[in-house]
C-alpha cells in the first residue's frame, strides 16, 4: 500500500492543489485555527535525500487560501520520529513555499520559514539551477512550536509579488528539510541529479487575486558616517538618500536611487592573484541586486564551474572603486518588465567624477560617466529562450565603451544547450567573442562541453568583465554518473576531459588532459578530485603544465565545512616567471553555543621560485562570531589577517594586513532596516609598522514607505 502511495505521490507535475477562497483572514500567529479546515491540503511529500524517492520520516501537511489582497500558506509539520531543531542562532528545521506566478517554467519565488522564526525569500532562476536571494519582498510569516511538531502560516500580499493578470494557475511546490536526520522532502519529486526545476513543479489551481493598484515603495535612508584615512583628519559626514520602487502593473516596476550610499559595510575580502586576469567581486548594492537576473546573459546555473559566460554588463564598474575611493552614483534608474513570454529591462545611472587636489591643481582620475543597459528575452520552448542585452558607458564623444550581445539557451530535462556572442566598440576600437556550453546526457554519460573564442580587440573594461581577451578555448568531458538508493554513496560522477587552448599573445596551442571524480555520499559529505597535465604555451615559453586539485565539503546537524587545495606548475604573473605555486583553504562555521555562530576561514598561498625553492608563503586568517539576539536582530565582528612568511622562517613572520569590522543589523520591519557598522584597515609600511590605511564607522537606517 505504501508503494502504491508512493507512485502516485510522486507524479511531479501531475499534482494539483485548489486554492479556496475565503472570508476571514486567518491570523498570521503559528496557530493553525479552524479556518484553514476548509482549505484544500497537500501532503504525500517524497524524499529528495540521503534516500531518492523514498517516502519521507516525518508527516507534513500544507494547506492554501487566499482572500481578494493575500494568499495564505499553512505547514503542519510533525516531528515524532526525529527531534525538532529550532534553537535561534543554529541550524534549524525549515520549510520552503515556491511559486511561479507567471506560469513561467523558468523563475519562481521562493518563501523560507525556520522553526526558530527566522525566514529568507528571493528567486529560482534558469529553470531552478540558480537562485537570487536579492530580492525583498514584502510578506508575513508567524511559527509555533509545539512536543511533536511545529505550524508556519505565511501571508503573502498579491501586490507584493509580479504575477500575470488572467492567469488561474500558477506552478507551486513545496519544500521540508529536517535537520536532526538532514532530510529534504518536496511535494513534487525532485531527482537528486536535477535541481528543483521550475518546470516540474505542481499546480496551483483556481488562483484569483483581485487587488487593485499596486505598491508605491518610498526608501528614505538616513546615516552618519565618520571616515578616516592615513593621510586626512577623521570627518563626520551626515547625509541622506531616496529610494523608490512603483509597481506600474503587476508585470511592471520602476526602481529610483538618488545620493545613494553605497559604501561596503565590509569590504570585499583580501585574495592573492597569480593569475593575469582580473578578480570577480560580487554585487552587494541593493539597487542593482534587485532585478539582476533580467540583466545577465545566459548561463548554465550555480555550481557548474567550468564554464563562464560573457558577463557584458558587470555593475560593478558603476560607482567603482578606485584607490580605495569610490566613484560616487548621483543617480540611477531601472525598468524591468516580465510577462509569460517576455522579459524586458532598462537601467541608466550617472556618476560623478572623482577628483584629487595636487600642488594646488585638480586632477581629474575619473570623468562623469553615463551608464546604460537594456535587456530583451523571450521564452521559447516552454523552458528555453533567446534575448539581446546591451550595455554602454560615456564620458564624452572619444571616451566611451558599447557592447551588444545575443544569446540563447535550449533546455530539456536536465540538458542545457547555451550559445552566445557579443560585439564590442571602446573608443573605435571594435571586436567580437562568442562562446558556448553544453550540459547533459550523451548516450548515458553526462557530458560537459565548453568552446569560447575571444578577439585581440574585444573590449569591455569600462562595462563588463571579459578579462581574457585573445583567448580561444575548447573543453570536452564526459562520463558516467551513478544514483545509489542504497549504501554510503548517494552518487559519483567520474570522467575524463580535454582542454584546447590558444592563450592571449600566443600562436601555439596547449593540449591538456585531465581526470575528475565526484562522489557524495549518504552523511552529505563529498569531494571533487581533478588532476591535469599537458604541453602548455605562454609568455613565449613551452612547459608542461600539471596539477592538482582537491575539494572537500561537509555538512552536520550543527557544521559546515570545506576545505581543500591546488598545487600546480605554471607561470606566476606575480613575479613573472615560471615555478611552482600551490594554495590551501579550511572553512568551517559551527553552532554550538545558545544564539550564537562561530566560523575560521583560512587561505595560504605558496609560491616557489624558478630553483623550486619556497619563496614566499602568504596567510589569510578571518575569525568571525555571529550573534542572534533575537530573529531579526544580528551581531557580527571578524578580523582579517594578512601575515607573509619569508621561504620557510616562521620565525620572521610578518603581519602584512589587518582589517577589523563589525556589523549590527536589525530588520526592524518588511524591508526596514538599521545598520550600525565599523572597520579599521592597517597595512604594512616601510618601516614594517601596521598603518592605518582607513577607518570607518556608520549609523545608517532605512525605512519602508509603501502604499
Amino acid at each position: 500500500m505504501n508503494l502504491l502511495l508512493l507512485v502516485l505521490f510522486s507524479l511531479g507535475s501531475n499534482k494539483i492543489v485548489e486554492v479556496r477562497w475565503t472570508d476571514t483572514a486567518p491570523r498570521i500567529d503559528g496557530v493553525i485555527e479552524d479556518v484553514w479546515q476548509k482549505a484544500d491540503s497537500v501532503y504525500g511529500f517524497v524524499q529528495h535525500s540521503p534516500y531518492e524517492k523514498e517516502i519521507p520520516t516525518e508527516r507534513t501537511i500544507v494547506y492554501v487560501l487566499q482572500d481578494k489582497d493575500n494568499i495564505y500558506v499553512a505547514f503542519r509539520c510533525y516531528a515524532q520520529n526525529h527531534k525538532l531543531a529550532a534553537n535561534l542562532g543554529r541550524n534549524a528545521d525549515n520549510v520552503t513555499l515556491y511559486i511561479d506566478p507567471f506560469g513561467s517554467k523558468t523563475t519562481a519565488y521562493y518563501f523560507q520559514v525556520y522553526a526558530n522564526g527566522g525566514f529568507d525569500d528571493g528567486m529560482m532562476l534558469d529553470d531552478g539551477r540558480s537562485e537570487d536571494n536579492s530580492w525583498d519582498g514584502v510578506w508575513y510569516h508567524a511559527v509555533k512550536v509545539y512536543d511533536d511538531r511545529y505550524e508556519v502560516e505565511l501571508k503573502i500580499p498579491f501586490r507584493s509579488i509580479r504575477y500575470r493578470k488572467g492567469l488561474d494557475e500558477w506552478g507551486i511546490n513545496f519544500e521540508r528539510y529536517i535537520l536532526n536526520n538532514q532530510e529534504t522532502d518536496y511535494w513534487t519529486e525532485v531527482l537528486q541529479i536535477e535541481e528543483n526545476m521550475v518546470s516540474k513543479y505542481g499546480i496551483l489551481k483556481g488562483i484569483n487575486p483581485q487587488a487593485t493598484g499596486y505598491y508605491f515603495e518610498l526608501y528614505p535612508e538616513g546615516f552618519v558616517r565618520y571616515d578616516k584615512d592615513r593621510e586626512e583628519e577623521g570627518r563626520i559626514r551626515p547625509s541622506g538618500s531616496l529610494n523608490f520602487k512603483w509597481d506600474l502593473t503587476s508585470q511592471t516596476t520602476l526602481n529610483a536611487t538618488i545620493l545613494p550610499d553605497f559604501a561596503q559595510i565590509e569590504s570585499d575580502p583580501f585574495t592573492l592573484n597569480l593569475s593575469r586576469y582580473e578578480v570577480w567581486l560580487d554585487e552587494r548594492r541593493p539597487f542593482f541586486l534587485e532585478g539582476k537576473d533580467i540583466f545577465r546573459m545566459s548561463d548554465l546555473g550555480e555550481g557548474k564551474g567550468f564554464y563562464y559566460p560573457l558577463n557584458i554588463f558587470y555593475s560593478r564598474r558603476i560607482g567603482k572603486s578606485i584607490n580605495g575611493e569610490p566613484v560616487p552614483i548621483l543617480a540611477g534608474l531601472k525598468l524591468t518588465s516580465k510577462s509569460e513570454d517576455w522579459s524586458l529591462g532598462a537601467l541608466g545611472a550617472y556618476t560623478d567624477s572623482l577628483r584629487y587636489l595636487e600642488d594646488d591643481t585638480i586632477v581629474t582620475i575619473e570623468p562623469r560617466r553615463s551608464f546604460g543597459v537594456m535587456r530583451v528575452k523571450r521564452k521559447v520552448l516552454e523552458t528555453s529562450n533567446i534575448g539581446m542585452l546591451f550595455s554602454g558607458t560615456m564620458a564624452d564623444k572619444d571616451n566611451y565603451n558599447y557592447v551588444i550581445g545575443l544569446d540563447g539557451v535550449y533546455r530539456s530535462g536536465m540538458n542545457q544547450l547555451i550559445l552566445q556572442g557579443a560585439l564590442s566598440d571602446r573608443n573605435k576600437k571594435m571586436g567580437w567573442a562568442i562562446s558556448s556550453a553544453y550540459f547533459g546526457f550523451v548516450k548515458g554519460f553526462l557530458t560537459l562541453s565548453t568552446l569560447e573564442v575571444v578577439q585581440d580587440s574585444f573590449d569591455v573594461d569600462d562595462m563588463g568583465f571579459v578579462p581574457w581577451p585573445g583567448m580561444k578555448k575548447f573543453m570536452l568531458g564526459s562520463g558516467p554518473f551513478k544514483t545509489y538508493q542504497r549504501g554510503f554513496l548517494r552518487n559519483l560522477f567520474i570522467a575524463p576531459l580535454i582542454v584546447v587552448v590558444q592563450e592571449p599573445g600566443s600562436k601555439n596551442w596547449s593540449k591538456v588532459y585531465a581526470f575528475t571524480i565526484n562522489p557524495n555520499f549518504r552523511n552529505r559529505w563529498g569531494f571533487s578530485l581533478n588532476c591535469n597535465v599537458g604541453q602548455y604555451f605562454e609568455e613565449g615559453i613551452e612547459y608542461l603544465q600539471r596539477g592538482i586539485n582537491l575539494s572537500v565539503w561537509g555538512n552536520g546537524t550543527n557544521y559546515h565545512l570545506n576545505f581543500g587545495g591546488n598545487y600546480s606548475y605554471g607561470y606566476n604573473y606575480s613575479r613573472e616567471f615560471l615555478a611552482y605555486q600551490g594554495s590551501n583553504w579550511f572553512w568551517v562555521g559551527y553552532n554550538t553555543i545558545p544564539r550564537t555562530r562561530l566560523s575560521l576561514s583560512l587561505n595560504n598561498w605558496v609560491e616557489w621560485d624558478t630553483l623550486n625553492t619556497i619563496i614566499t608563503i602568504t596567510t589569510k586568517a578571518t575569525p568571525r562570531i555571529d550573534f542572534a539576539i533575537t530573529e531579526v536582530m544580528n551581531l557580527g565582528i571578524f578580523n582579517e589577517f594578512v601575515t607573509e612568511i619569508p621561504a620557510t622562517n616562521l620565525s620572521k613572520t610578518e603581519l602584512t594586513s589587518n582589517r577589523v569590522g563589525l556589523l549590527f543589523s536589525w530588520n526592524f520591519l518588511p524591508k526596514s532596516w538599521l545598520y550600525i557598522a565599523l572597520n579599521d584597515h592597517r597595512e604594512q609600511n616601510e618601516d614594517g609598522k601596521l598603518e592605518l590605511q582607513n577607518q570607518i564607522g556608520a549609523i545608517k537606517a532605512k525605512y519602508l514607505l509603501y502604499f
